[in-house]
């Protein structure tokens, strides 16, 4: 099969030839990478066309019209340009493991129903944050999502690291722009359609996420935000199996449950709130002690500390979403983009 990469980036100097070289040293190689440059006003067009240059037979650099000012807007214009059977989706943020292609190859090689490919995300470590974020991801890929694998209901497939059937993604799924999260509505039109969607632990990338509190807070505004705006769009999904009636409901419930009860519990008895977070802060504890050992990474030991604060900032922008966009309708639609880090390139 011909495998396509695409890749829609802005302002992304600090990262992009990094990303670029992951995506260079494969062990089974893309048949076409397509870089798409939403007009960035930085070093970014250079840095795609050094690499237009060096590789031609299939590094390809792609320039919008104008900028759009968001990733999905940018992908459909990149769209045009895809060739291959699948195609590859990730960002001009995030490193790929060099066994990546090979594994997206063999999930689809495995199983000719297979529509999507989801992979596995890892956090560059940075600082704390990152720290917390790592852990999100160590518990929710390893536990969450693996059983919504094994209940053939993926929930959200991970837009730095997804995989489609070109072909049918072009006919089925396409590019709406009315959300902020284009990975979840990929995800619940593909559902809709009935199709089969795997889950890829060894197809690995590393993503670089929000260092500072300020991108942090964006970046999960734009999630939970997204999240609700994609609830309200696809509700009618609920209704089509018992399965996503039941994973759909203990996702969203859970969140709003819980965030009411962290803020509440407080104003009706503050010695059981601090027994609930004394027992949250020791359960935390024992996923991070395996999250260090899965992930052969002893620094998610630590994780637990800062997370029991970071909670309340992600409960209350839980919250605030729901309110926002469900309660008031006021749809968001502004793309926040969060300050990079610059990776260094391996010579």
């Amino acid at each position: 099969m011909k495998i396509s990469l695409l890749v829609p980036c802005y302002n992304e100097e600090k990262s992009l030839e990094a990303s670029i070289q992951s995506c260079l040293k494969q062990t089974r190689s893309f048949d076409e990478i397509i870089f798409v440059d939403d007009c960035s006003k930085d070093k970014t067009p250079e840095i795609l066309e050094k690499y237009r240059k060096k590789y031609p037979k299939i590094f390809h650099s792609k320039r919008t019209p104008k900028n759009t000012g968001n990733k999905s807007s940018a992908q459909e214009f990149g769209l045009k340009f895809v060739t291959g059977d699948i195609m590859v989706t990730t960002d001009g943020d995030t490193l790929m493991d060099e066994k990546f292609v090979d594994e997206i190859e063999k999930s689809f090689n495995q199983d000719a129903r297979v529509v999507a490919v989801a992979g596995y995300v890892k956090s560059l470590p940075y600082n704390w944050l990152t720290l917390c974020r790592a852990f999100d991801y160590a518990v929710g890929q390893n536990i969450h999502k693996l059983a919504q694998d094994y209940m053939n209901y993926i929930f959200v497939m991970p837009g730095a690291a997804s995989a489609f059937k070109t072909e049918i993604f072009r006919k089925h799924i396409t590019f709406d722009h009315d959300t902020v999260c284009e990975d979840l509505d990929f995800t619940y039109r593909m559902h809709k359609k009935f199709f089969k969607i795997t889950y890829n632990q060894k197809a690995i990338v590393y993503t670089q996420d929000p260092a500072n509190l300020k991108s942090y807070i964006n970046q999960m505004r734009r999630w939970f935000g997204g999240g609700w705006q994609n609830l309200i769009k696809h509700y009618g999904i609920i209704s089509t199996r018992p399965v996503r009636a039941f994973e759909l409901s203990l996702i969203y419930s859970e969140g709003i449950i819980f965030s009411v009860l962290i803020f509440l519990l407080p104003l009706i008895n503050l010695y059981f709130e601090l027994w609930l977070l004394l027992g949250y802060f020791i359960v935390a504890l024992g996923f991070a002690a395996w999250a260090a050992w899965k992930e052969k990474r002893p620094a998610l030991m630590l994780a637990p500390f800062p997370y029991s604060i970071l909670m309340f900032v992600n409960s209350y922008i839980y919250l605030e979403q729901f309110v926002i966009e469900v309660v008031l309708k006021r749809k968001n639609l502004v793309w926040f983009k969060p300050d990079r880090i610059t990776i260094e390139v391996q010579q």
